[in-house]
Formats: structure tokens, C-alpha cells, sequence
């Protein structure tokens, strides 16, 4: 698994304006969180550094927050710490779930920002989803959002930098993506992410990490959903957009 253990610190400048703000972000998911009762048990299985469950907690749902990055879980609880939000967190790998939590406890798990494709090759993303699906009780359900790699391995190799300076806690960066991509399908892939910090003194400070991927098209994706008794509820899938987001209940 990809550790994040260097873009932990400044993750904000990679998360859009729109899910900085805790409760906006839980907003962006209002269509299947009202389906909710007000006490529901929510796991947040790829965290990041926590916008999204503080902003379900701060709904009064019972909230847990995992991610495979020890630097992300601690981040999250002290964003929790920040907005006085009640918001468990375990550092746990998706396929470690099942060690810290029994069978059918959650009412919804989300596993957003696009994290999946790090879990190594078809093998590791069944194990994975195996062990969200078996987390859930029955009737609940999956929420998965993800790029479309599609797009991504069409466009081939190659280096993106963004067009503009990004504002954070009153600092300035530019952030820049080199996309390494595999011959297959199957293959590990690579993105190496770079954030340059622009100091007041104009000094630049680079933070950088270079992360394996797993890419895998939408309909492997739904087909291993599933085989581990997750069946789509709704789909924004489209093949010429740059992401998605996934509903599977477990039937």
C-alpha cells in the first residue's frame, strides 16, 4: 500500500476548494447520507486527512475513520480535535478492516478521493472490497468515487502542472502531476505528485512522492463488486468524464 507519508502534511492542495470545509464536503454526499437515520454507524475507509468525516460526524452520526497512511489518521484526529467532532480513528489498510471490526457494523462505508487503484492489482482490490462489503450490514452500502482510468491510460505518459497557484492556510503552491503509465492494464503503474511551496521570500520548497497504482476499468469494477455481494444502486460513470462515483448496496 502507498503510505502518503510525504504529501501527508500538505494533502490540502490536492483536495478541491469545494471539500476543505467538513461540512461542505459531507454536503457533496446529501443523496445517500439522508437515507441515513440520524445515529447511523458510518466508516470513512480511506480518510485522507478527514474532511469528509468530520463533516458526517458533525451530522451526529457515529463515525470511524481508517487509511492506510499513519501520518492521514493523525491528521484526521486532530482535524476532529479542531471542529470538536466525535470521529474514531484506526490505522488499517483496507484488507486489516476485518481485524479491527465484527461483520455487518456499518450502515454506510465511503471509500472516496479516488483511493482504490492503490491496492495492488485485481488480487488486492477484491480483498479489499471484500472487506468493505463484509463490514456492512445488510442493505448498506458502498460509496466509491474514482477517476476514470479510461481517460487516464488513454492519454498515455506524461506531466501535468497546474495553471495556477493554489492558496492554503496563507501559503502558495503549484502542484504537478507525472503520470507513468504502464503498457497493460495489469501492470503497476506510477504518479509521482510534487507540490512546490512558494515562500514569502519567494523561495520554493518541494514536497514530492511517487506512488504505485493499480488502475482497472469501470466494468472489471462492477463485476468485482459483485462477487463480493455489492450490486449498483447508481453510477455517474461516463467514459468522457474525469470521474465517477459508485452506490453498490450489498444484496
Amino acid at each position: 500500500m502507498t503510505s502518503y507519508g510525504e504529501l501527508a502534511e500538505v494533502y490540502e492542495w490536492l483536495i478541491s476548494d469545494a471539500k476543505l470545509v467538513p461540512a461542505e464536503f459531507a454536503a457533496s454526499f446529501d443523496d445517500v447520507l439522508d437515507l441515513l437515520p440520524s445515529n447511523a454507524h458510518v466508516l470513512d475507509c480511506s480518510c485522507g486527512t478527514g474532511q469528509l468525516a468530520v463533516g458526517i460526524a458533525g451530522r451526529g452520526m457515529q463515525v470511524v475513520a481508517t487509511d492506510a497512511s499513519e501520518a492521514m489518521v493523525r491528521r484526521t484526529a486532530e482535524l476532529a480535535e479542531e471542529h470538536r467532532a466525535s470521529v474514531r480513528t484506526v490505522w488499517a489498510d483496507w484488507q486489516e478492516l476485518p481485524d479491527h471490526f465484527d461483520d455487518d457494523t456499518f450502515d454506510m462505508v465511503f471509500c472516496v478521493g479516488n483511493s482504490l487503484h492503490h491496492a495492488v492489482g485485481a488480487r488486492g482490490r477484491a480483498a479489499a472490497l471484500e472487506s468493505m462489503s463484509r463490514l456492512l450490514r445488510p442493505r448498506g452500502r458502498l460509496v466509491l468515487t474514482s477517476r476514470t482510468w479510461e481517460l487516464v491510460r488513454s492519454r498515455g505518459s506524461r506531466l501535468d502542472v497546474g495553471d495556477r497557484l493554489i492558496s492554503r492556510n496563507g501559503r502558495d503552491g503549484m502542484v504537478v502531476y507525472w503520470w507513468e503509465i504502464a503498457p497493460h492494464w495489469e501492470d503497476e503503474h506510477h504518479i509521482e505528485i510534487a507540490i512546490a511551496e512558494v515562500a514569502k521570500d519567494n523561495s520554493v520548497l518541494v514536497h514530492s512522492e511517487r506512488l504505485s497504482s493499480w488502475p482497472y476499468r469501470y466494468v472489471d469494477l462492477v463485476s468485482e463488486l459483485e462477487r463480493v455481494g455489492l450490486e449498483v444502486e447508481t453510477s455517474t460513470f461516463d467514459p468522457e468524464a474525469e470521474n465517477y462515483t459508485v452506490v453498490a448496496i450489498r444484496v
